[in-house]
């Protein structure tokens, strides 16, 4: 047990650091004078006084982490911080005699900082701001990954934070450096997510939002997280500028914030131009969602073009980047297009961004190694690596992506299965378990739906997706090899 208080150590500052984030919906809750304020106080009062005590219990037994310390730490901190982030939830609405569940309570919350977007809540219009600005600032700060945010400051207290950062980090590629220092690049990634989240809110605030709905969209769009403060989602805005400025920063958050980060230091566009995930996540994005507007308007969904092309880009780009915004409830559109929406969900995002699923670098990667495989067929003596960008791609990468989407698929129909032994309906199971391993939030079926909530699922069900969304965020392996008779053996 002694082994673990390092691991114990660490998380105690980071549920401490954690706490620290409920002075924004404390200051929401004092400005609106909302019923939500001792929700919020007390549930500051539980967490910090929580982190404090595991920190000083521990403390004399810390020292650096190794790899292994660093994958049980971040699985430990994303499915504790969940329970500490639901504490002022099941505070508030049982205060006020709604019968919120713990479970539906930490589904809620797990949602916000795995930036799914799925929601049990329903009465969003009349809810307290300080409780909507809480499940929003909830997928501001799961958008980076809090670990980002810590390993800048836990060499502060003595604690390195390269291994957190490399099990934290998404994509195959996790061992290139932007700056020498790993601080350095925690700090570079954070200052352009913030100065993206700025450009966010004021551009939504210029569309004719008020400060509140700005805010809470801002967080869900540069998180990609899809939460908002309506019920109708951005149904209740029917803006074309407000649906234009959410396309702009779901694409630009859907790109990986290195290049955002080299293109700063360039000072150049080309940085975008010059990178092949990029152009990919782009051409796949944006040409699913034209040939989708087409169909709609082929099939007269929409009676122009005009109109059958904005919901259909905005709402392909929504649920793409795994954001989860519904501008209209698509999924009374042709089943193809919602399938290949949700489709692209799985891998179009780049490694790096706020987006789930599992990113289209691996999926080049699959791409290319299927076109090797052809080539080897017809030529076995030829001599034929995997490129990328000009870069041959070792082949304990490309091993790697191979076991990650076996172990990805694998998943998904495990989890689908038992979705479907609870009795839930075969679409609605599966598409709750595609929508919450993408971390993209709305499924399909009435239950689920773009305009539904995933309050209609049972207690297992509602587990199930939780542990879906939490082994999705974490990229599989992180979370899985906790299971392994390796990673316990001393």
């Amino acid at each position: 047990m002694r082994q673990l208080f390092p691991v114990l150590n660490v998380l105690g500052v980071v549920i401490a650091l954690f706490s620290l984030t409920f002075a924004i919906p404390i200051g929401t809750s004092l400005y609106t004078a909302d019923a939500a304020l001792m929700a919020f106080v007390h549930a500051f009062a539980i967490s910090f006084g929580s982190g404090a005590l595991l920190y000083v219990a521990t403390r004399r037994q810390r020292r650096e982490l190794a790899p292994r310390d660093g994958f049980l730490l971040v699985s430990l901190v994303w499915s504790v911080l969940p329970v500490v982030a639901a504490i002022p939830l099941v505070l508030y609405f049982r205060g006020v005699g709604v019968d919120l569940s713990l479970t539906d309570a930490y589904f809620e919350a797990m949602s916000g900082l795995t930036t799914t977007g799925a929601t049990v809540l329903t009465g969003l219009d009349t809810m307290p701001y300080s409780i909507n600005v809480w499940r929003c600032t909830l997928v501001w700060i799961g958008g980076m990954g809090i670990l980002v945010l810590a390993v800048a400051i836990l060499p502060m207290l003595g604690v390195g934070g390269s291994q957190v950062f490399r099990a934290e980090t998404a994509g195959p590629m996790k061992d290139e450096k932007l700056t020498p220092r790993i601080t350095g690049t925690a700090k570079g990634l954070y200052a352009i997510y913030v100065v993206a989240s700025l450009l966010c809110a004021i551009a939504y605030r210029l569309t004719g939002m008020s400060w509140y709905d700005a805010y809470c969209h801002m967080a869900a769009t540069i998180g990609l997280g899809g939460f908002s403060n309506r019920d109708a989602g951005f149904l209740a805005f029917d803006s074309i500028s407000t649906e234009f400025v959410a396309i702009v920063f779901m694409t630009i958050a859907g790109i990986n914030f290195a290049t955002h980060f080299r293109a700063y230091r360039a000072k150049s566009m080309r940085t975008y131009w010059n990178c092949f995930e990029a152009k990919y996540y782009l051409t796949v994005m944006f040409g699913s969602g034209i040939v989708i507007g087409f169909l709609l308007y082929a099939e007269q969904v929409y009676p122009t073009l005009s109109e059958a092309m904005r919901h259909a880009v905005f709402n392909t780009v929504s649920v793409a980047t795994t954001t989860g915004f519904a501008s209209t409830d698509y999924a009374k559109w042709p089943l193809f297009a919602p399938i290949l929406m949700l489709a692209l969900s799985s891998f179009v995002t780049s490694a790096g961004s706020t987006g789930g699923g599992m990113k289209m670098i691996r999926m080049v990667i699959l791409v290319k190694q299927a076109r090797r495989e052809f080539t080897r067929l017809l030529h076995p003596r030829a001599i034929n690596p995997v490129r990328i960008g000009g870069q041959m791609i070792a082949n304990q990468v490309v091993f790697s992506v191979l076991a990650f989407v076996l172990l990805y698929g694998a998943s998904l129909v495990i989890l689908t299965m038992v979705m479907l032994s609870t009795g839930l309906e075969p679409l609605t199971a599966f598409t709750a378990v595609l929508a919450t391993l993408n971390n993209t939030g709305p499924g399909l079926g009435d239950v689920i739906g773009p305009m539904g909530s995933y309050k209609g699922l049972t207690d297992v069900q509602t587990w199930i997706c939780s542990f879906a969304m939490l082994i999705g965020r974490l990229e599989l392996f992180t979370v899985l090899v906790l299971f392994t008779r390796a990673f316990w053996r001393k």
